[in-house]
């Protein structure tokens, strides 16, 4: 299957992304300061760690002399949508490969991605188990052609170089940032951005991730040749799992909402926050901490 070269269209982006203090009597309580850095408000079409992990697997992709952008993901998947949004922007074809049926009407995730652009093709549970095997590789190639393959959640090399660029946007001194953890590239991002004495915290939002540990070590390996070994992970603030909640998150975004009029990402951001305050109230963190949060959107 060929692809015609499609246009690329004009995108701004809010780069760097603004730095925010966050005034919580809770923290400063705990003698913690905490500054949002908002890379959610970096694009509302391609928002967050989505834009830092496709800018140089963009960058890749064109140098390669590939027109067809492929990648996994569930279907209510934000790395699809910002797969789709960079492909219509940047003037790539982009595929989708979904797991699970195909359900109709499509969500607005899916629907978002086909708007732009993107051709959608599912595989059953047992077979996206096996989406990196060689054979469902070569499958996909048999039907789409030559593509540039982006991993589920978009974590790769390329990915963990662009988000490793973060801390060196951050003009406040600070010891701690923080991040939540999907697939462990943006906290091995940004563990190797920082500087000597500053430490990279993530929040899994997977129940089991226990696994993130290893996965941000092989990340870092590939990209930089060494894990950095200044940052760690807390897995219990996942909440029962990926995309699941508890009364109790829930409070905590309302609670917030009202405080500091910002609407939480109660699947990602929601979980790193309310791990983050909890810590504080624990006293996990010294006197005097000066922490930074990723909203990755």
């Amino acid at each position: 299957m060929s692809y015609a070269a499609a246009p690329a269209r004009p995108l701004n982006l809010r780069l760097p992304s603004p730095l925010q203090e966050l005034h919580d009597g809770r923290l400063a309580s705990a003698g913690v300061r905490l500054y949002l850095k908002r890379d959610d408000l970096i694009s509302p079409d391609i928002p967050g760690n989505k834009w830092r992990k496709l800018k140089y697997n963009l960058a890749a992709a064109r140098s390669q002399g590939h027109r067809v952008l492929l990648t996994f993901g569930g279907a209510y998947s934000n790395h699809i949508r910002a797969t789709a949004a960079a492909g219509y922007y940047w003037g790539f074809a982009t595929v989708g490969v979904i797991r699970g049926e195909e359900h109709r009407p499509l969500n607005p995730s899916l629907d978002y991605a086909v708007r732009h652009g993107m051709r959608l093709a599912y595989l059953d549970r047992a077979a996206y188990r096996e989406k990196t095997s060689p054979a469902v590789i070569e499958a996909l190639h048999s039907r789409f052609g030559e593509f540039y393959l982006l991993p589920e959640g978009g974590s790769n090399a390329e990915a963990v170089r662009g988000c490793a660029e973060v801390p060196g946007e951050i003009g406040q001194d600070f010891g701690l940032l923080c991040c939540p953890c999907g697939t462990g590239g943006t906290l091995a991002g940004l563990a190797h951005g920082l500087r000597p004495g500053r430490r990279a915290l993530g929040f899994p939002v997977l129940k089991g991730g226990q696994f993130l540990d290893g996965d941000v070590r092989s990340l870092q390996r590939e990209a930089f040749g060494a894990p950095s070994g200044n940052w760690s992970i807390e897995h219990d603030f996942h909440f029962g799992g990926f995309a699941k909640r508890k009364p109790v998150l829930d409070e905590f975004i309302t609670d917030f909402e009202k405080r500091h009029a910002l609407a939480l990402d109660w699947v990602y951001t929601a979980k790193m926050m309310y791990g983050l305050f909890a810590l504080a109230q624990q006293g996990a963190f010294h006197p005097g901490t000066v922490a930074v949060a990723l909203i990755t959107g």
